[in-house]
């Protein structure tokens, strides 16, 4: 069953309408028998009920759009979020063929938050990485909300460092809110697995292309997203910190969510303003979670297009151009 966020329920109402409307039009469902007035019955202004349900879908379709063509930057927040997303698995799982997942980080665990291995995408042999968080609440507790802890950076930089050995390009699906803030990870060293994440990154021979498919939170993404080319969904976000915590620190109270958001500029369409990001992939209209294979191939094409040009380069060209992409950022013109 689709799940709506709140600003959609003028569009749940539309489409709860056009549910009741076909199931009444079933033979045998107890509504208006078939052949009285038009080929099932009639809806409530009188028209057919085909034809009811057709309007209706076409009202429900514009209202949709409208909608979506002025997202605020905290209703983005909570399309980014929604559990009917595609997740990094289902990514995966899509684009990659003969994948063969890898686990643990050879020094204390295996972190569900990261998952990776190795497969094919478009017949070439790459190594994939992805920040999961589950689609239930089985799934979510044992992918930890896709928040990772040490052994999950660390799992990060073994397959990184083995796609360099193997000569493999990198391909990254982020979405979380950020790294597990809990004591067990600090004790065990986050921020400095975190660093040698991005760190491995920046130092990899091969190309890496990292994709914002949902939520992207602070250092927990960057640590998968430090790539030579960085790709956002329209509607995913990428921020150094969750409007929710933004706002607890600035106001002292998080019902500031919506203001803090909107400081943040945190949207894609911000973050490829301000050059931090390459490219915003489209979502089908009301987002990827109303479509979710029409977002993944979307994702593919544009994985397919930018893929092949920089695996063409050579490792000492690849990191010269991958840190004057880093060191533009933020840099202030000349007056």
């Amino acid at each position: 069953m689709r799940q709506f966020l709140d600003f959609e329920k003028p569009i749940a109402e539309l489409e709860n309408k056009i549910a009741e409307l076909r199931q009444i039009s079933l033979p045998g469902s107890g509504g208006v028998p078939a052949g009285a007035s038009g080929a099932h019955g009639t809806g409530e202004g009188g028209l057919p009920i085909a034809e009811e349900v057709a309007r209706l879908e076409e009202k429900a379709e514009r209202q949709l759009r409208t909608i979506y063509a002025k997202l605020t930057p905290w209703q983005k927040v909570e399309v980014a979020r929604h559990a009917q997303r595609p997740h990094a698995l289902d990514y995966i799982a899509a684009l990659i063929t003969d994948f063969m997942p890898l686990a643990g980080d050879r020094a204390f665990a295996d972190d569900e938050a990261v998952v990776g291995g190795l497969g094919r995408f478009e017949g070439r042999a790459v190594v994939v990485l992805g920040t999961e968080r589950g689609s239930d609440l089985d799934t979510r507790l044992r992918h930890n909300f896709g928040m990772a802890r040490p052994e999950g950076y660390r799992k990060a930089i073994r397959l990184i460092e083995l796609a360099g050995r193997f000569g493999l390009p990198i391909l990254t699906f982020v979405d979380t809110p950020g790294a597990f803030p809990g004591i067990d990870a600090e004790a065990r060293g986050q921020a400095e697995a975190i660093a040698r994440a991005i760190e491995a990154c920046l130092a990899s021979p091969v190309p890496i292309l990292a994709t914002v498919i949902g939520e992207g939170g602070s250092g927990g993404a960057i640590a998968l997203a430090a790539g030579d080319r960085v790709f956002m969904l329209e509607h995913a976000i990428y921020s150094v910190i969750t409007p929710e915590a933004c706002s607890s620190i600035l106001w002292r109270d998080t019902s500031q969510k919506t203001a803090a958001a909107e400081a943040l500029r945190l949207t894609a369409q911000d973050l490829k303003q301000f050059k931090l990001i390459d490219e915003i992939v489209p979502e089908p209209l009301g987002g990827a979670h109303r479509n979710p294979q029409a977002a993944i191939q979307s994702v593919r094409q544009l994985l397919a297009s930018a893929l092949p040009g920089l695996c063409r380069l050579d490792p000492a060209a690849l990191k010269a151009q991958r840190r004057e992409k880093y060191l533009a950022m933020g840099r202030l013109a000349a007056p």
